[in-house]
């Protein structure tokens, strides 16, 4: 982190409590003069003055780091490969899944996993964690509410069975939506639950360091059962997957052996 974003960064932690020195330095520092010079701010402590009295500013900047994106079915070939896995690896005999879809964002892909998995295995309700370290994206993510943008890779016949038009929103219908849970997690800082049959963590550990990154993935792969499989973002793949244990199921699915 440059020194003169120094006592931004301090704010960070202190406010949000978000590690940015986790992140990439030269892509943190350009995306945070960025975001400076868009507000008119000709330093951290003028950008910090005006963040003190704005929530309007606080916001964008807590969207800014945590890239609060997220879509159903993001990158709809890969969904149809996980599907695939999930077939193989993880539902060839009937039982109940334990899941955790890793910063979620909006819901999206927690979701888009719930819908998957009531027209795979209908009778079955699995347990489908999704976790962010944004609470008041965890907020709309429960609202489950989305824009013609998030759901424009959803199926007709799945758009018409799982939401439901109100005005210009999408809403998930209750028998998805009750069927995850959420909660505030951070990557980087808090501890991992255990056992987890399917673990989706996407587009979000790209912006880290390599040392955090191999953190985290270390912790993933702690965190899975023997044979369960973690799901990784279309720009994510992990080049010493080894090292952790892993397998490769395919480009962007890896499996702990059994």
């Amino acid at each position: 982190m440059d020194a003169e974003l120094k006592p931004l960064e301090r704010w960070i932690y202190r406010e949000f409590k978000i590690d940015i020195s986790a992140y990439k330095s030269n892509q943190m520092n350009r995306r945070l003069r960025n975001i400076m010079q868009r507000c008119n701010a000709s330093s951290a402590e003028e950008y910090i003055d005006m963040l003190e009295n704005s929530e309007k500013l606080r916001r964008k900047l807590a969207d800014f780091i945590t890239i609060n994106v997220s879509e159903f079915f993001r990158n709809k070939d890969l969904y149809m490969d996980l599907e695939d896995k999930i077939k193989e690896y993880l539902i060839y005999k009937p039982r109940s899944l334990n899941i955790w879809s890793a910063a979620c964002s909006n819901g999206a892909e927690p979701y888009s996993i719930a819908i998957m998995l009531d027209k795979l295995t209908p009778n079955i309700f699995h347990s489908i964690l999704g976790t962010d370290i944004d609470s008041t994206i965890l907020e709309a993510a429960k609202k489950g509410e989305y824009s013609k943008n998030d759901i424009k890779n959803v199926d007709e016949p799945v758009l018409k069975r799982y939401f439901t038009l109100r005005g210009d929103k999408y809403l998930i219908n209750p028998c998805i939506k009750g069927r995850v849970q959420f909660k505030k997690h951070d990557l980087i800082l808090d501890p991992y639950g255990r056992d987890y049959d399917l673990i989706v963590c996407r587009n979000v550990v790209i912006y880290f360091t390599q040392e955090v990154k191999d953190k985290i993935y270390g912790k993933l792969y702690e965190a899975l059962k023997p044979g369960g499989i973690l799901f990784v973002g279309a720009t994510e793949s992990i080049i010493n997957f080894r090292d952790f244990g892993f397998e490769k199921a395919s480009a962007f699915i890896y499996r702990k052996k059994t």
